[in-house]
């Protein structure tokens, strides 16, 4: 192994697998050091293990609409069991495949720890407990994230964080989910689809705080239907395990809730991995919220970048890839791609889904910005009645009549956020997205009230 690299990147989830695959694609010497798992927290605890069980539950909810299309399924039951296997493999071709790509491009993999020790030195230890020091020119910091738990509680068996609740091996009767958030929502969808006794409560107003409120609203009444018993402005006051379950108590408004449940799901967010004895010892600024970068994702130490759910903010794998290549440009002297956070794209995978881009109104107004919103219903889609979608909604807001942001709310949001995340990036104007043809009969046709529904006149100034 030789001892000087041109980029040690220390974390092998998406932020770091892109960083380093886009620097030895550019013929530089790359050695990434990953402790947990090729693939990070998405991989192993977040995005893909979710994304798996949900598609299990999914279908076996979806099969109730099957009676009306003619198709007749008296008695379906699930196994858990095989949904487990399918989450094991996901997450398996998933590891495997990040594996791959590092290969495919040259670059050197070690299973181990890997300890920053000076801004051009990084000790790492494999998993026999061998240690050497490596030198590099650049290193960047990946390390991630992980849950946050309030203060004076204390995991067990079954008060548990996402990263734990994922280890189940049986479907528990009931569980109360703290956290009206993402991760929370997606929780809640996955359990009541299988038939889950889920209670929801969230501390603020609304669920989804960072949605609009009749987005938060419209999803509040999508899950309450599905059987979900959300609790909005309700704080958790006590928690305790028994010999059965665990006993909840929580408070909303003057009155006191309480619940029993076979489990608890903590879902109030995650914080970034900060390993402050190596951030002290190379001098590079962090607070609470994460490591400050600048825009090339460099810290204020030369040669040492941070990216991913480790510099704050939202903590998304496509942010943090994104975050990757744009460290990797800077490294590499290439032209570094423009990175923008408002035109980072989330996603909540409830069902029906919520997708989101740029600025909602609410936003915008209290920016000060003049704004139209302009909004489409699946109801008058075609598609979304002959394939039985559940109800839903795009809404779109322009200002000075340019899109500056994009929600959807309802089936297949996931993937028709996409369109709109290029509309809103570019900040495409009416004009533009006027030259956008649309296949017909398809889902996508909810977009065209976006398109305006009258020619624009043309500019005599020019």
């Amino acid at each position: 192994m030789p001892d000087k690299y041109d980029l040690i990147v220390v974390g092998g989830g998406p932020g770091g697998l892109e960083a380093a695959t886009l620097t030895a694609g550019a013929g530089k010497r790359v050695l990434i050091i990953e402790k947990t798992g090729w693939g990070g927290t998405c991989t192993h605890r977040g995005c893909i293990p979710t994304k798996a069980l949900l598609t299990c539950s999914r279908y076996y909810a979806d099969l109730k609409k099957l009676k009306r299309l003619g198709i007749n399924i008296a008695s379906a039951t699930f196994d858990f069991s095989a949904m487990k296997k399918h989450q094991e493999q996901i997450v398996k071709v998933a590891a495997l495949g990040a594996q791959k790509m590092l290969e495919d491009a040259g670059v050197e993999t070690i299973a181990g720890t890997g300890e920053i020790i000076s801004p051009g030195e990084v000790k790492f230890t494999d998993q026999l407990g061998q240690a050497q020091i490596v030198s590099a020119g650049n290193i960047v910091i990946a390390w991630g994230s992980q849950p946050q738990v309030l203060p004076g509680i204390n995991l067990s068996d079954r008060i548990l964080t996402s990263d734990g609740i994922l280890n189940l091996k049986t479907i528990p009767a009931s569980i109360v989910i703290v956290g009206g958030s993402f991760i929370g929502i997606e929780f809640a969808t996955l359990f009541a689809e299988l038939g889950v006794k889920v209670t929801l409560i969230e501390l603020l107003e609304h669920i989804l705080p960072q949605e609009d409120e009749e987005t938060a609203d419209f999803l509040k009444q999508e899950l309450t239907r599905s059987g979900i018993a959300v609790h909005n402005s309700t704080g958790l006051t006590g928690l305790k395990e028994t010999d059965s379950g665990v006993a909840i108590q929580a408070q909303k408004n003057s009155e006191q809730l309480e619940w029993n449940a076979d489990y608890v799901l903590l879902c109030t967010g995650r914080k970034p991995q900060l390993n402050e004895a190596e951030l002290i010892n190379c001098g590079i600024s962090y607070d609470r919220a994460g490591i400050k970068v600048n825009k090339n994702m460099m810290t204020n130490v030369p040669g040492i970048y941070a990216i991913g759910d480790v510099t704050g903010g939202m903590m998304l794998a496509h942010r943090a890839a994104q975050q990757g290549k744009v460290a990797a440009a800077n490294i590499c002297r290439y032209d570094v791609p423009p990175y923008n956070e408002r035109f980072i794209p989330s996603v909540v995978y409830s069902h029906p889904q919520i997708a989101h881009v740029g600025l909602t109104a609410s936003q915008a107004e209290a920016e000060g910005l003049p704004i139209e919103v302009v909004k489409s219903s699946y109801g008058a889609n075609i598609i979304a009645r002959t394939e039985l979608l559940r109800q839903g909604f795009v809404k779109a807001v322009f200002c000075r009549d340019k899109i500056i942001g994009a929600t959807i709310a309802g089936d297949n949001a996931a993937e028709l956020i996409v369109s709109l995340s290029l509309a809103v990036s570019t900040e495409m104007t009416r004009k533009q997205l006027q030259a956008w043809v649309i296949p017909h009969p398809t889902l996508s046709e909810i977009f065209a009230p976006l398109l305006g529904s009258k020619f624009i006149a043309p500019d005599k100034t020019s």
